[in-house]
């Protein structure tokens, strides 16, 4: 390497891996193409190699390119924690906490708790990652996460907040046209919702239930939120939150014998226990989820 990059380089290096073009890299940057182009060509000088190659697809990585990718996410991560931490003040509950959680409980049961806190806290700004990609909290990708899993990474902070549930259910339309499976071997004959691939919760499943080994799904998908939709429209049956399923009247729980539950962790770094914003989130989320596995809805606001 003959010179220090700038931040700014991997930065717009890092656009152009995602978006292949340094059009569409400069549009999503907020600067010229040339300007882009100037970035790639500095890096590529600092650091002795070509990083992109020109094809009908766009430009794509060099081997080089794909060796420097992790390095430049880790400084991105960085650089994101680092804005974070300046933004708050060590005695205020002021700044942004970033969050990582699921897409359903991102989606479904998170807001209404953020709700809450950022009005008893309102100069608190909450980031949250509703996605089922794990996101390293020793990386600092975000500084509070709620895990299905109990985490394994020393450096950590976690509090178990019990089990969520999950049952069978199925639209009421559903019901109307097909009946209820009195057994759970009458669910081979019935139109099942399920992931496309093989997942934690399906191989817990078919251990506790032999029976359903090899059963077979209807209507598929890789997308959490895609699956609830397709249960709230009456395409089949699935498992479902129990404590979600109680805010839809249109749901109904089918062979309650047949349950399955999820371990819960709020995780953060050690770090961040003397951060206010942290504490006073992580303190939020632990009560929220506390009342949520319960099946007690946290009203907005409260």
């Amino acid at each position: 390497m003959t010179s220090e990059p700038s931040w700014d380089f991997y930065r717009t290096f890092l656009a152009v891996l995602e978006h292949g073009s340094l059009s569409a890299a400069a549009r999503d940057l907020g600067l010229t193409q040339p300007t882009v182009g100037r970035h790639i060509d500095a890096l590529e000088q600092s650091v002795g190699a070509e990083l992109f190659t020109r094809s009908q697809q766009g430009l794509l990585p060099t081997d080089a390119a794909l060796v420097l990718k992790p390095y430049a996410e880790t400084l991105a991560s960085t650089a994101a924690a680092l804005l974070r931490a300046a933004t708050g003040s060590r005695e205020e509950v002021s700044g942004t906490v970033r969050i990582s959680a699921s897409e359903v409980i991102g989606t479904e049961v998170l807001p209404p708790i953020l709700a809450g806190l950022q009005a008893q806290y309102p100069e608190l700004i909450v980031e949250l990652s509703a996605s089922d990609i794990v996101e390293d909290l020793l990386q600092r990708e975000a500084d509070i996460a709620v895990r299905m899993v109990a985490p394994a990474q020393e450096a950590l902070l976690a509090r178990h907040v019990g089990v969520i549930s999950l049952g069978l259910f199925a639209h009421k339309r559903y019901i109307e046209r097909h009946g209820k499976p009195e057994t759970i071997a009458d669910l081979r004959r019935h139109k099942l919702i399920g992931f496309d691939r093989q997942t934690a919760y399906i191989r817990s499943m078919v251990k506790r239930y032999p029976m359903l080994d090899g059963i077979s799904f209807s209507f598929r998908s890789d997308h959490s939120i895609v699956l609830h939709n397709a249960l709230r429209s009456g395409i089949g049956i699935s498992f479902y939150q129990i404590p979600l399923a109680k805010r839809d009247a249109n749901l109904q729980r089918l062979l309650p014998e047949v349950e399955l539950t999820i371990d819960t962790w709020i995780v953060m770094h050690e770090n961040l226990k003397t951060s206010p914003r942290c504490r006073v989130t992580f303190d939020a989320l632990v009560a929220g989820l506390l009342d949520y596995a319960k099946g007690n809805d946290t009203p907005e606001g409260q």
